[in-house]
Order: structure tokens, then sequence, then C-alpha cells
């Protein structure tokens, strides 16, 4: 028979064996869990996004597409864009013009588009859509709330119009393979049309070019996302170079911490520019240009007006770190034929397709479905349109 002592001693040694097992089991699990940790924050992840500037519904564009039911189907003016933007892991395009049951279709000077163009731009593959240009108001608020309701239930995201309350929406962040991209949209005026609401109205539904605000969001987005790309529209129509204001207001908002600037508004493409903020490389586009419109050479004798950009960056977040790793630029054109159909409206219907121009350049896959004549003219706006954008990465 055991000693008290000895007893106590025996259950001392049992109670600091168990204690000994209990902390060595502990510091195994911190261990693994910390090496498991620093394997998933070596990893890299890379997420592709696309955007393209404005899809601008003349009436043309949808009294061509109607269909004997009465229906609209705008998803062949994308056959050729399709390719592409299905491709991105994240596709932004640039919708101008509203979609309202209220109000009567109508192309400029108050765009009001039949809601199949929403389809279509879910049916491409687009997953965000920027309703921040001077346009949105065209059928009053009711229908800006409207256009963003109709991109919502198809599940696209849209900046530049809340739907609820600016103050408690917040800024819309995307998770794309593990980056959290921020995408803001502001647009400068709204043609007037903004005299019909209250101030109310404005500030809970709106996002203009505030710089006050445009700060503030930056400074959010830099603190809840990896990497900021913003949709400012902005500049002087047709115009092939920023004007001073563009430059100078796209500069603050990289100083305030955007990374990736896509500027729309003049309808024309104007030119790149890369900059180097705390050693880490930005892009700026000052306008995208037209991706799909009415706004042809035949029509406006500007062939700048039927070209312009399919942007391609990639993201890549290692470390804890995320940078812009490529950045390409591919030139666009749209291609418009007549059908040989004159509707009751008086004019010719046409077919309208808008071409990623890598493909219809020499040594393009879809080379062959052009003739002489549009070959010459992708060629020229391949080039042309290299030459102007002048990226430099």
């Amino acid at each position: 028979m055991l000693k008290k002592s000895s007893f106590e001693n025996l259950v001392l040694f049992c109670i600091a064996l168990i204690v000994l097992c209990l902390l060595a089991a502990g510091i195994f699990d911190v261990f693994t869990s910390r090496k498991q940790s620093g394997a998933s924050s070596n990893q890299t992840h890379t997420a592709r996004v696309m955007a393209n500037g404005d899809i601008l519904y003349h009436d043309i564009l949808y009294t061509s597409a109607r269909q004997e039911d009465g229906s609209y189907d705008f998803n062949p003016y994308f056959e050729y864009a399709k390719d592409w933007i299905s491709k991105a892991d994240l596709a932004i395009g640039d919708f101008e013009g509203t979609i309202s049951p209220d109000f009567p279709l109508a192309g400029y000077p108050l765009f009001n588009a039949p809601a199949e163009a929403a389809q279509s731009m879910k049916d491409t593959g687009y997953d965000v859509v920027d309703l921040a240009h001077n346009h949105i108001l065209d059928s009053q608020l009711s229908g800006a709330l409207n256009t963003a309701k109709t991109f919502n239930d198809l599940g696209l995201d849209t900046i530049g119009v809340y739907r609820k309350d600016r103050a408690k929406e917040g800024i819309l962040i995307k998770k794309v393979n593990g980056i959290k991209i921020a995408i803001l949209g502001y647009a400068y005026a709204y043609n007037g049309m903004e005299s019909n609401l209250t101030t109310e109205e404005y500030e809970a539904h709106l996002s203009d070019l505030d710089e006050k605000k445009i700060k503030a969001d930056l400074k959010k987005a830099e603190q809840e996302a990896d990497i900021t790309i913003v949709m400012p529209q902005m500049g002087v129509e047709y115009q092939l170079e920023p004007t001073a204001e563009q430059v100078k207001l796209y500069h603050k908002m990289v100083n305030w911490g955007a990374d990736v600037i896509f500027g729309g508004h003049p309808h024309v493409v104007e030119p790149s520019e890369t900059l180097k903020k705390d050693g880490q490389k930005k892009f700026i586009i000052y306008s995208m240009g037209n991706f799909l419109s009415n706004q042809t050479y035949e029509r406006m004798d500007n062939k700048w007006t039927e070209r312009g950009l399919l942007m391609d960056l990639t993201f890549e977040k290692k470390a804890g770190q995320t940078t812009i790793k490529t950045v390409k630029a591919h030139p666009t054109l749209v291609w418009s034929w007549g059908k040989g159909q004159v509707g009751a409206e008086g004019y010719e219907y046409m077919n309208y397709r808008t071409l990623i121009l890598e493909d219809f350049i020499e040594g393009g896959k879809y080379r062959d479905k052009l003739d002489d004549t549009m070959k010459a003219k992708a060629d020229a706006a391949y080039q042309e349109m290299t030459e102007l954008v002048n990226l430099k990465w």
C-alpha cells in the first residue's frame, strides 16, 4: 500500500503528464494552423477582368432587332464579342441609356431601350453594368431605377445608380477567384434632367463627380477591397485627347486609391497612361469609345465613332498584395450592313456586329467573314487604334 505522500506524488505526476500532453497537442495545432495559413497566404490568385465602352441603343438598333412576335433579339450583335466576354472572370459593360416600360422606346436624345437589351448582356457573359452616364435620367428617376432593377433581376450588378439609398448601400465589391474588386462609377452630369429631382432623391440615387464623395469612396474601397476600378464619365465628345480636367481628376483618383480607371463619354477612344504609385503600376484609359452604336462612319462621317476598345487586365494576388500583372487593349469596330428591308419608320433595317479586330485582321480566325472593303477597314482601324491608345505597360 502506497504511503500518502507517494500517492500524492503519483497523482501530481499524472496531472503534470496530462498537462504536458495537452500543451503539446495545442502547440502542434497552432503550428499546423500557422503552416496551413502560411501556405494559403502564399497561394497566387489571378482574375481576368474585361471592360468596354458605350453600348448605345439608337432607335435603328432596336427596330432592326424586332422579331415577328414583337420581341427583340440583340444577341446577334454580340456574336463575335461573346467569344471574348465569356472568357473573362469578371466582365463590365457600359450601358448608356434606360430601360423603362413607362416611356416609349427611343434613341437620341432620350434613350430608352427594350428590356431584351439587358438580357443580351446577360447572355453575352457580362457581370457588372455601368449606369453612371448623362442619359440615365432620360426616362426620369423611375426609369433609372427600373434600369438598375432590370439588370439586377437577371443577376447582373450595377454601378452609378443606387436603388435605395447611396449612404446605406455602400460600394460594389466583387470577389473574383479570391480577389476582392471594388467597382465605382461616376457621371459628369445628367443633361439637365436632374432638375426634376428633389435634393434628397439626387443624393440618395445618383453618383456624380463630387470629389469629396469620390475620395471617401476610394478610401473605403482601399480598406475593404484588394483592387479598385473606377469608371468615370467625363470629357469632350468626339475629341481624341483627354481634357486637362480629365487628366487632373483621374490622377487625383489614383492618388486617392484607384488602381484602374476605365474612362467613358467622348464616344471615341482616347489614349492610355501608366502611372506609378508607391512602387506599383496603375492604369488609365481616358476613354474606351463606343462598343455598340449607330454612330458609324456612314452616319457620322467620323471613322473614330464606330471604333472602341475591349480592355483586358489580369490582377494577381500573392502574399497579401494585389497588383496589375497584364494590360491589353483590344481594338473593336462596329460592322453594319443593310438587311434589304425598309420598315414602317421609312428607313432600311440594319445588321450590326461588334468585331474584336484581332479576330479579323490578317491571321485572325474570322478574317474570311469580311469582303475586301471590310478587310481594309478592319486593318486600318486596328493599326490606327493601336497607335492612338499607345499602351505602354
